[in-house]
């Protein structure tokens, strides 16, 4: 057994078996390995296919979305510049509503009088003499102001 030819041979035959092990053991996991490489190239393919259209679409989505943005901002500017005109609609007619308030005050103010002065009893002229009648009592313009108020 101190034969070294002896050892080397035991050694060789030993690595062999190894390799042949190893081998064998690998073998199938290069197959899973080249299966693996033959789908990632499958879907590589189906990538570079139907990848372009689909960026394509996308960017198309995307000039839509802003021409959609562009329409709803001037259709809400729209909107806004509608509203103010209304308001400046409904601020006209509450000052028209006010002059004809005022104006038809006035107007019934103006009736009223007339038919207050229509309908005054008209004065009989006094059998007196003109030199005889007495000159009406001097009134100050504060009583002048009350009388107008009370009629």
């Amino acid at each position: 057994m101190t034969e070294p030819v002896f050892w080397l041979a035991v050694s060789l035959v030993l690595v062999a078996v190894c390799l042949a092990a190893v081998l064998v053991a690998a073998i199938p996991a290069f197959m899973e390995l080249a299966r693996a490489a033959r789908s990632a190239e499958k879907l590589f393919d189906t990538l570079g296919r139907e990848l372009p259209p689909t960026l394509e679409a996308i960017r198309l989505t995307g000039l839509e979305i802003s021409d959609l943005t562009d329409d709803i901002s001037q259709g809400v500017e729209s909107a806004g510049n509608v509203v103010k005109q209304v308001d400046e609609g409904i601020a006209v007619a509450k000052r028209q509503v006010q002059e004809v308030k005022v104006t038809t005050r006035s107007v019934f103010a103006g009736v009223k009088a007339a038919w207050q002065t229509w309908n005054r009893p008209s004065r009989k002229p006094s059998r007196l003499p003109p030199s005889q009648l007495s000159p009406p009592p001097e009134r100050s313009p504060q009583d002048r102001r009350e009388q107008v108020k009370e009629s």
